[in-house]
């Protein structure tokens, strides 16, 4: 079955055409044929006999380019002149860069913004620390910090390769929430070096989001920096997505007629986003969850839990989950399941196992690049579909969370973000999408719904000072009409 072309393998190939009737046809029907999407056609340059054009497609993969240009050659008349990557090209150079917020024209201008006067803001900062939020960056930054173990499906590739992702967050963070966020790439897998170089950073910062690190250290990193810091700390690859399935879910049980506590539940791949779900699934009322890994369903009969060397994170796993104890692969264990849940790997379940499943299957795939069972194959088996991707309906994205999260946090000066405020971010997704609007393609809003960064932070916000993790006095930075306003007052009085 072919595989929706997608944009992030988006061609521009230059061609240079023969200004025959109906040589450009020819071209786009070559294209079409071989399942390529023409997205544009610009024309370059053209003279008596012949023309330049532009021709943008989207394809499956870096193969299916190969076939579209193959087709192309073959047609007489048409020469392919160069191609380019689209999205390589719209990583050169990176994706973020450093602005001024106020211009340096003039001697006064420099007299306040660095010496001398900015001495006088460092003498008020060194008799008040609190200052730093009111006076310096660190009011609206996060620090998003990875050392490249755990990124996206691709695993460890190293801290270098991590940064497009990384950039990429930051990216986000500022497009959506109006949020200052600067990729941190730690050279180093040794925990304990990882916490030092966070804790040393942290002054610079109001929030840090950690970001693919592996699992089980990424647990262990997250807790001792919650503890040391009076930030907040938040593992998005954890509490991210735990978040934004939770809310999915809350609005696929509506549209199927589910209650959580009846649910059974299947998750693949216990790494941090796994553990995390499930937790989070927990706290909601599900109680019948399998989880499993590389090595088939946790259970207590399974050898490594037997013998002691199954690690700590999994052993609370096998404690709090299959009650029953069932063993096996996913596909033997995933009979009579309501949800799937997967955080795995590409093509991680047969797609013929999704049979098994209960009446009204959710299937929530969501493996990054690649799903576990591709939408357009698992379609005959599932009432609800989703993915980690943005080509296909129902994009379960951390983007939904993270941003509105840190958004509300740092309005009010959280400490931390509890369990509460995940929860209370979950409902605030789930509730964009009224119920009238539900349907199986639509059971969580877009990414680019501009309404879910604002309901998130004040969600988050009430729910801190609620629980006394706000610091008194500060207010949402979200007004009506989606308008970023300052966080607090910023008319400022004589200091220092």
């Amino acid at each position: 079955m072919s595989i929706t072309p997608s944009a992030q393998y988006r061609l521009t190939i230059r061609v240079k055409i023969d200004e025959q009737q109906g040589m450009l046809g020819q071209v786009t029907s070559a294209i079409s044929e071989q399942g390529g999407m023409v997205v544009a056609v610009d024309l370059v340059e053209a003279d008596a006999g012949h023309s330049v054009r532009d021709i943008v497609i989207d394809a499956q993969d870096r193969e299916h380019w190969n076939r579209i240009l193959e087709a192309i050659g073959a047609l007489g008349g048409v020469e392919v002149i160069d191609t380019t990557d689209r999205t390589f090209l719209l990583h050169v150079g990176g994706k973020i860069e450093q602005r001024n917020k106020h211009p340096l024209k003039t001697r006064d201008d420099l007299s306040m913004a660095y010496t001398p006067g900015v001495a006088r803001v460092c003498t008020a900062i060194k008799d008040d620390p609190d200052k730093a939020f009111q006076y310096t960056i660190k009011r609206n930054t996060v620090a998003v910090v990875s050392d490249g173990t755990a990124v996206l499906g691709l695993g460890d590739i190293g801290p270098a390769a991590a940064m497009p992702v990384m950039e990429g967050k930051a990216c986000l963070f500022k497009e959506f929430a109006g949020v200052d966020a600067f990729p941190i790439c730690l050279d180093t897998k040794d925990p304990d070096e990882i916490v030092s170089a966070v804790k040393l950073i942290a002054p610079a910062f109001g929030g840090i989001n950690l970001e693919d690190i592996s699992a089980p250290r990424c647990f262990a990193i997250e807790q001792r920096l919650k503890d040391e810091l009076d930030i907040p700390v938040f593992h998005d690859d954890q509490h991210g997505t735990a978040v934004v399935v939770m809310a999915a879910l809350l609005n696929a049980v509506k549209l199927t007629g589910r209650d959580l506590g009846d649910l059974k539940v299947l998750v693949i791949g216990l790494g941090a986003a796994g553990v995390a779900v499930t937790k989070i699934l927990l706290e909601a009322g599900v109680r019948d969850i399998i989880g499993a890994d590389s090595k088939g369903a946790l259970s207590a009969h399974r050898e490594d839990y037997l013998n002691g060397t199954m690690s700590d994170v999994k052993r609370w796993y096998v404690e709090n989950t299959n009650d029953e104890g069932r063993s096996g692969s996913p596909a033997e264990v995933i009979e009579g399941m309501d949800l799937l849940v997967g955080l795995s790997g590409a093509r991680a379940l047969p797609v013929q196992a999704l049979a098994k499943m209960n009446n009204d299957a959710m299937v929530f795939a969501m493996a990054n690049p690649n799903p576990e069972v591709v939408p357009e194959e698992a379609a005959p088996y599932v009432r609800i579909m989703a993915t980690g991707r943005s080509d296909y309906p129902n994009q379960i994205n951390n983007v939904l969370c993270f941003p509105g999260i840190f958004r509300g946090a740092l309005d009010v000066r959280a400490k931390a973000i509890t369990e509460e405020m995940k929860m209370v971010a979950a409902r605030a997704i789930a509730d964009i999408v009224e119920e009238a609007e539900l349907r199986e393609d639509y059971i969580i809003p877009s990414v680019f719904n501009r309404d879910v960064a604002p309901a998130v932070a004040a969600a988050v916000a009430e729910q801190a000072r609620a629980s006394g993790t706000a610091v008194a006095g500060q207010q949402v930075g979200f007004a009506q009409g989606d308008t970023l306003t300052s966080m607090g007052d910023q008319r400022v009085h004589a200091s220092g």
